[in-house]
């Protein structure tokens, strides 16, 4: 186990109801139907936009997220993307459905469908990555070939292996090695989510799970979400060796390709965790330094590697 200090759950700045403008409130109340009479913001995440559970007058439950273009620009375009992809996602993907959007250049607003759930436990239980994983050999399925338009995998994560460049490790020039053939490993017709964490997830109470967030989606390699989702129950001290062993994507990756994506994944989080910490997000440093902390603890064992 790696041990850390981030308070899960807690870990996002958010707007709350009030501090939406009036007009704001009034479009979102005229598109659930009834007054909002309780408000409850969500703290998982690292992001400072409103996203909140609604409850109206009448007995309705909702969720709702929203974004200043002015204040929030970089969040707002983030949930701009996240409407854009809800779009591209059949029913059978297992995510809340996009219900409705607003966007009036001066806020963007979605709603998902609320999904009464909780939170992967922390640590992670081999139940719940047992649905976690589940989850995501169904997303795999459904989402293969990608439907819509959406940039692939070699594209997004060209840029990673440089940063091995800048990185001050004692393997860096072998894990340089690695990540530049992520050519040859991360290419595929699936849509992957990338973002698969608990934080994103929500265990149901009859042992499913969905998957929430989908502002980065990429066309790639069938297994890669399911790899990604490994990061937390391997800090948190599963036997993921044993799962990858067992599963019926991964089992079937070579071992030098899960190092690929591993190594390419590491040199993100290593240069992204020495990044100043913005005031948005206090804890989003510390998060990114324990992921980085869990590969490379992971891929030298893999390895054999002492250091």
């Amino acid at each position: 186990m790696i041990p850390n200090r981030i308070p899960h759950g807690r870990t996002a700045r958010r707007l709350d109801w009030v501090h939406l403008p009036p007009y704001i409130r009034s479009m979102v109340e005229g598109h659930l139907g009834s007054a909002v009479v309780e408000d409850v913001s969500q703290g998982g995440g690292f992001t400072p936009g409103f996203a909140s559970v609604l409850t109206c007058a009448d007995g309705s439950v909702h969720f709702v997220k929203a974004a200043s273009t002015k204040a929030q620009r970089m969040f707002a375009e983030s949930y701009r993307e996240e409407t854009r992809k809800l779009r591209l996602l059949p029913r059978e993907v297992p995510a809340p459905r996009l219900l409705w959007a607003e966007d009036d250049g001066e806020w963007v607003l979605l709603s998902t469908e609320y999904v009464d759930g909780r939170a992967p436990l922390r640590p992670w239980t081999e139940d719940d990555l047992a649905a976690a994983s589940a989850m995501a050999m169904t997303m795999a399925k459904v989402l293969t070939p990608a439907p819509g338009d959406l940039s692939s995998a070699a594209e997004e994560f060209g840029d990673w292996p440089a940063l091995w460049d800048q990185i001050d490790h004692p393997r860096a020039a072998d894990l340089k090695v690695l990540a530049d053939r992520y050519l040859e490993v991360v290419g595929g017709d699936t849509l992957v989510h990338t973002d698969i964490r608990d934080d994103n997830i929500l265990v149901l109470s009859d042992g499913r799970a969905v998957l929430c967030d989908w502002n980065w989606p990429v066309v790639g390699a069938a297994w890669l979400d399911s790899l990604f989702l490994l990061i937390g129950p391997r800090g948190d001290g599963l036997d993921v060796e044993a799962h990858i062993a067992a599963h019926p994507l991964l089992s079937l990756v070579p071992a030098e390709d899960i190092d690929v994506v591993l190594a390419l994944v590491l040199a993100y989080f290593s240069v992204s965790a020495a990044q100043p910490v913005p005031s948005t997000s206090p804890y989003i440093r510390q998060a990114q330094a324990w992921q980085r902390n869990v590969i490379d603890d992971w891929l030298a064992e893999r390895r054999g590697w002492q250091y």
